[in-house]
């Protein structure tokens, strides 16, 4: 069944580093044409684009701020024209981009913060239409998190709030493209070991995390990518749509 993924054209937002890259080594693995999409990061990109090569995929890097609408329009118009069509994307751009509490709120933190996990994901989307359309349909995988159900940790406020936006916009999304035979589905990682946590959580953090843990542990990216994969395998999921599947060792039991 995994034979589908021979040169299924794959834009992933945010692959340079994290679930992101994890999941583009295994879509090169399966046989995939990856855009590995980055803003900053390009050194660890062209690593991730040439380890999907290695395995067998295809792969180019992409840069683009997906935090501005013309930008993500862009970029997936890119990523489009040089896979030659597109039939799966996934958008994984995302960070909290710092923990701030409600007295330390700004117009610009709120911006910033909005911009990079919600707006982006809905422009990104928009974008893939036209594509999805003339290829007779496509599948759109949302990364949301724990966070949209929880509220997420201390500080985390603006980053939870966008993440929910993206898990309801993902049951919204599915219900106004099913006609089109269009998928919209979404991923909802928990605490999962990455430089995210590097970035925005200390050991006090962590602890307390690992504390709500059933599992008793941390999550890895390459234990989030098989969710993407049966969401993106159409001989696996291709009656599921609107679906948020959660990955997180049993923290969030909803």
């Amino acid at each position: 069944m995994f034979d589908e993924w021979k040169g299924k054209r794959v834009l992933i937002t945010g692959a340079s580093r994290g679930i992101g890259a994890a999941l583009a080594r295994q879509l090169g693995a399966l046989g995939a044409h990856v855009a590995v999409h980055y803003h900053r990061s390009e050194a660890p990109a062209e690593a991730v684009a040439q380890a999907v090569r290695d395995a067998g995929g295809q792969a180019f890097t992409l840069k683009g701020d997906v935090s501005q609408s013309s930008e993500a329009r862009r970029t997936v118009d890119e990523a489009a024209e040089r896979l030659g069509g597109l039939d799966l994307l996934v958008n994984n751009a995302g960070d909290m981009l710092g923990r701030v509490t409600l007295e330390e709120m700004d117009d610009a933190q709120y911006d910033r913060v909005m911009d990079l996990n919600a707006r982006s994901v809905i422009m990104a989307s928009r974008a893939a239409l036209p594509h999805f359309r003339q290829a007779g349909g496509g599948n759109i995988i949302h990364t949301t998190s724990i966070a949209a159900r929880n509220g997420g940790g201390l500080g985390a406020g603006l980053y939870a709030s966008a993440k929910g936006l993206v898990s309801t916009l993902t049951r919204n999304m599915a219900k106004e493209l099913a006609g089109e035979n269009i998928r919209v589905n979404g991923v909802a990682p928990g605490t999962i070991a990455t430089d995210f946590h590097e970035r925005h959580s200390n050991e006090d953090h962590l602890a307390a995390a690992r504390a709500s843990i059933p599992m008793g542990r941390l999550g890895s990216s390459e234990e989030c990518v098989g969710a993407y994969v049966f969401l993106g395998t159409d001989s696996m999921s291709g009656y599921v749509t609107g679906q948020v599947i959660e990955v997180n060792g049993g923290q969030l039991m909803p």
